[in-house]
């Protein structure tokens, strides 16, 4: 009887150790980021912090790596059959990863609120063929940003609206002795490049593909390496320009050393922030400028998505994690360096307070964002065109000749 008792104790007792194991079971979640412009580390930590405290049962595990490593390791580890749950991609990979199927076909989890709320220009950063493979997450433009105490020492009254105009100011700069190279840019053998020469492809009407064919070497593709060489070979470029990338720019800006600068978003309040900058309080920020008689104003999409990989074991607590980071309340809060995907917040004072500027050359920036080519070729023709640009701004072949090298290597 005693033996019976004992053992009908334990049983009960094992039993509910067994369901305090299993109600605690734990889901674990790699996610793979960014490390550099837009959200910082700290930020991403944060709203990840949020998500695991009222998700108790469901861990996170981040990775960072800077934006030139973030689509081959979302690729190598597809090939491997393991790694990441949840990745962040550019607004250039749903072509490629939808047709290798590196991301799943999240179209059916999307809600009815999350359709209407969304900004219609935004969605685009995850479709590809009519479907979805994400929620849109950062939405991004490179704006002109400009140091006001510089342009007042000149006599320039107001920013360029031309990219000619862009020329005749900084020559004005440069000829008072103001700044020895008034303009910076991200022209590292590397996307970011890519991300200007976009920016004036689109100001100067030109296309990267038509019928299938590179459409790159003639009209504004070459219209826009022929400005980049002309504003390098004038001085007026600072000439470490060809190895800057985005963070370069911002350092470069926010100590004084620049007059104007092409960037994203997140530069802004950085360069605004005392214990960041040396010209806090003397951001300005427009749209990208124009040509005459062509465009009003130019921008690249660069916006980036979240999406679950096809190899993920846990797809549910992925895209549950995919929601918390793309909601309207975390990306509110967190708005001074990435603006919100969702429409209404741009009437929420907290989000739109001290920054109106931003805001204001956001909306015509945002509306013009210009893509760059949809194609599952798009790291081939992107890696040619890195290579033209370098070669055109070191003096190594023409624009003409290094634009058509680059349409022979596109893969296109």
């Amino acid at each position: 009887m005693l033996k019976s008792i004992r053992t009908t104790l334990l049983c009960a007792t094992l039993a509910g150790l067994s369901f305090a194991g299993h109600a605690h079971a734990e889901t674990t979640l790699n996610a793979l980021f960014m490390a550099q412009a837009a959200y910082s580390e700290a930020d991403v930590r944060a709203m990840t912090e949020a998500f695991t405290k009222a998700n108790p049962d469901v861990k996170v595990n981040l990775e960072f790596v800077p934006y030139e490593g973030l689509h081959d390791k979302a690729v190598l580890a597809q090939g491997s059959g393991s790694g990441y749950d949840v990745v962040l991609f550019d607004v250039i990979w749903p072509a490629e990863y939808a047709t290798n199927k590196v991301l799943v076909d999240v179209t059916d989890r999307i809600t009815g609120e999350m359709k209407s709320g969304v900004l219609p220009g935004a969605w685009t950063t995850v479709e590809y063929d009519g479907k979805r493979y994400g929620m849109p997450w950062i939405l991004d433009t490179k704006y002109l940003f400009y140091n006001k105490e510089i342009l007042e020492k000149a006599g320039i009254k107001t920013p360029p609206k031309t990219w000619d105009e862009l020329a005749e100011q900084a020559k004005v700069i440069k000829d008072k002795g103001l700044l020895a190279a008034p303009i910076a840019w991200s022209w590292s053998q590397a996307e970011a490049a890519i991300c200007d020469y976009t920016t004036l492809v689109s100001a100067y009407g030109g296309k990267f593909i038509d019928g299938g064919k590179p459409a790159f070497t003639t009209g504004g593709g070459l219209d826009a390496l022929n400005y980049m060489v002309t504003s390098y070979k004038s001085g007026l470029t600072n000439p470490n320009s060809k190895e800057f990338l985005e963070e370069d720019v911002r350092k470069v800006f926010q100590n004084g050393e620049a007059a104007f600068a092409l960037n994203w978003t997140y530069m802004y309040n950085l360069a605004n922030d005392p214990k960041e900058s040396k010209v806090a309080g003397k951001v300005g920020v427009v749209p990208a400028p124009g040509v005459a008689g062509k465009s009003e104003v130019s921008a690249v999409n660069g916006s980036m998505g979240l999406g679950i990989t096809s190899t993920s074991k846990h797809p549910d607590e992925a895209w549950k994690y995919i929601v918390h980071m793309t909601s309207q309340q975390t990306q509110n809060a967190y708005a001074k360096l990435s603006l919100p995907i969702w429409a209404s917040s741009y009437e929420d004072a907290s989000v739109t307070k001290g920054q109106e500027e931003l805001i204001g050359a956001a909306k015509l920036g945002l509306a013009a964002m210009y893509p760059r080519p949809t194609t599952p070729k798009y790291q081939e023709l992107s890696t040619a065109l890195q290579q033209a640009i370098q070669e055109a701004l070191l003096g190594q072949a023409s624009a003409e000749d290094a634009l058509k090298t680059a349409a022979d290597n596109s893969g296109l």
